[in-house]
């Protein structure tokens, strides 16, 4: 189960935010709000379609507020809900497959990063969407948001062995698609 304490502090969080306390508003934004965005733009590749995601995202958990319930942390709840709305946006344009996905930059990446890291980030980005949606949605949450396993499985509503399959699956398949390029980079053949 999710941190107790954890789970009662985003609760008098929520109630702060309910009772219309700015502060509580900035911290939780200032908290999750990056949190959001990243794991839309996992999903979905496109920077602008994330924003737009985790901006809805958010006015949902605004309007929760009155009635949040200490059941979950705010994150795992935000996680969810900017999970179901990249998956539905995902099934209206019929784009919810197991098929590849097409290569899209990962927009993390700073200029000021060193060129070497930037490659090397490409290459696991351009890996990533080439994986099956749930697959890197599973990578997504586990490694790059730092979400457990019982964590993920509750945002994505998977047991938590389907997402240790799916985890498995997906790295399975990053290494294969990342190997190759490291060894050509390393000149082995």
């Amino acid at each position: 189960m999710q941190n107790l304490n954890e789970i009662k502090k985003d609760a008098a969080l929520m109630r702060a935010v309910a009772d219309g306390d700015q502060k509580a508003c900035r911290e939780i934004a200032n908290t999750y709000l990056d949190g959001s965005y990243r794991l839309a733009v996992r999903i979905l590749g496109d920077t602008s379609l994330a924003e737009d995601m985790a901006q809805e995202a958010f006015l949902k958990l605004w309007k929760q507020a009155p009635d949040w319930q200490a059941k979950a942390q705010i994150r795992t709840w935000l996680h969810r809900v900017t999970h179901n709305l990249c998956v539905d946006h995902l099934r209206k344009q019929n784009r919810f497959s197991d098929e590849e996905v097409p290569d899209i930059e990962d927009p993390a990446l700073g200029v000021v990063e060193i060129m070497e890291q930037r490659q090397i980030g490409d290459k696991v980005t351009d890996a990533l969407q080439k994986l099956p949606p749930r697959q890197r949605i599973a990578i997504s949450l586990v490694y790059f948001e730092e979400c457990g396993n019982i964590e993920a499985a509750e945002i994505m509503g998977l047991s938590v062995d389907a997402v240790e399959s799916l985890l498995a699956r997906g790295r399975r398949k990053l290494k294969d698609l990342l190997l190759p390029a490291r060894r050509l980079r390393d000149g082995e053949m």
